[in-house]
């Protein structure tokens, strides 16, 4: 199984709202579009299916009410920082809940040349992002036992 598939199946598996699709205009990750609160993918112009992660942080960590009327860019729909760190330490929980290595979420070509200093962080129990997963009651704390990375819910409720 492609590692796509396995990313697809898993969002089926949560739930979470996507379609593979033509995509015409530049989108902020090549190949990948929020919109409606669901992913749209041009696998042509996907080039790191680990941003499928990224992305689907986003929609994941938005409160449940809010999630239908996220389309475009985060940044221009008001997510905060907060919610950005929340989606990086989503993306890495689903990472390591799908076995990819750490690289996979964070690549070379993403985070502004800061893919190593995340994995050293995340992978050595720093990192950030994952207080608020565990606030919004979808994980349990870091150091507890089946905390963070390991997810009790992958979608946001309130």
């Amino acid at each position: 199984m492609s590692d796509v598939q396995k990313i697809l199946n898993f969002f089926d598996g949560i739930g979470l709202s996507y379609q593979l699709t033509k995509l015409s205009e530049k989108s902020f990750l090549p190949g990948i579009e929020i919109e409606a609160g669901g992913l749209n993918i041009d696998l042509d112009k996907l080039k790191y299916p680990g941003d499928l992660l990224h992305e689907a942080g986003h929609i994941a960590v938005t409160a449940a009410h809010d999630r239908p009327k996220l389309s475009g860019d985060m940044k221009n729909l008001g997510h905060t920082g907060a919610e950005e760190t929340a989606a990086i330490a989503w993306s890495y929980a689903a990472c390591k809940h799908l076995s990819f290595a750490p690289e996979f979420v964070f690549h070379p070509q993403g985070y502004r040349g800061g893919a190593d200093n995340l994995i050293t962080a995340f992978e050595t129990g720093g990192g950030f992002g994952f207080p608020l997963l565990s606030y919004w009651d979808m994980c349990e704390p870091i150091g507890q036992p089946n905390g963070y990375p390991i997810m009790k819910a992958w979608l946001r409720s309130e």
